[in-house]
């Protein structure tokens, strides 16, 4: 690994139907496909260029032991939250929370993608790395 810290690749999902989930992150997050093929997707996101993977949770034997859809939360930062909330209510999309004041500085949406992963919408501005 080349220098002292690590950067963000990508994360890898398990899902139950790739092409549902893909179309999900694809058609409402505007992630772009960048592959596919049997059984995986990956995406990835225009403006940072970090990828999110979609795997089969059932295309191999081993993948069959994986953990269940609710131990993942996946965060995606947007400029407008709230312009973004009303897009995706337009398209019938459920939140389990409209976008919040959180008392850390960010502002959430909380909706599930369709295998129930929990998927956090969230502007931080001028806290985005900042602790306490």
């Amino acid at each position: 690994m080349p220098g002292k810290s690590a950067e963000m690749n990508h994360v890898l999902v398990y899902v139950d139907d790739v092409e549902k989930a893909a179309r999900f992150y694809s058609d409402l997050l505007d992630l772009k496909v960048i592959t596919k093929m049997d059984g995986y997707a990956r995406l990835v996101s225009p403006k940072t260029k970090t990828t999110l993977g979609l795997h089969g949770r059932m295309e191999h034997a081993a993948d069959r032991k994986r953990r269940k859809s609710g131990d993942v939360r996946l965060y995606f930062e947007v400029a407008d939250l709230d312009g973004v909330c009303r897009r995706l209510r337009a398209k019938k999309v459920k939140f389990t929370q409209g976008p919040k004041d959180m008392p850390w500085g960010w502002r959430h949406a909380y909706l599930n993608d369709p295998d129930g992963h929990e998927v956090s919408l969230y502007t931080a501005g001028a806290r985005r790395l900042k602790s306490g």
